[in-house]
């Protein structure tokens, strides 16, 4: 009785870690473009760093076949594109305005952050 309760903990915290207290590196995006794989039930990288009012491309590596990783949305970027399994699939944003625009599948199981800041 006492493994089963360890576990059911142990199964809580790694909840509790994975969906609040998990951050992801910062990548800072130099050459306007980034290559984001979709991979493990995570994008990664899952942080973005660009400036704002300069055009950056998004760059989509879908490797994992789950259905929920088939779908990416960009909410406050009026974006939602089907991502291609095992292929490249590029979001060109011209101009985007300065804060943070969450990316996610449409369950919000795969979660990422494009922050624009001023350069």
């Amino acid at each position: 009785m006492m493994i089963i309760n360890l576990m059911g903990l142990a199964i809580i915290a790694l909840i509790v870690w994975w969906f609040w207290l998990y951050t992801a590196d910062n990548t800072m995006v130099i050459n306007n473009d980034v290559t984001i794989e979709v991979k493990d039930g995570v994008y990664s990288p899952s942080a973005i760093q660009v400036n704002a009012n300069q055009p950056v491309t998004l760059k989509f590596l879908r490797k994992d076949q789950t259905p929920c990783s088939e779908t990416l949305l960009i909410p406050t970027l009026n974006i939602s594109e089907q991502l291609k399994l095992n292929k490249v699939t590029q979001i060109h944003l011209p101009d985007i305005p300065p804060g943070e625009h969450a990316f996610h599948c449409q369950m919000q199981m795969y979660r990422g952050v494009l922050k624009v800041v001023q350069g």
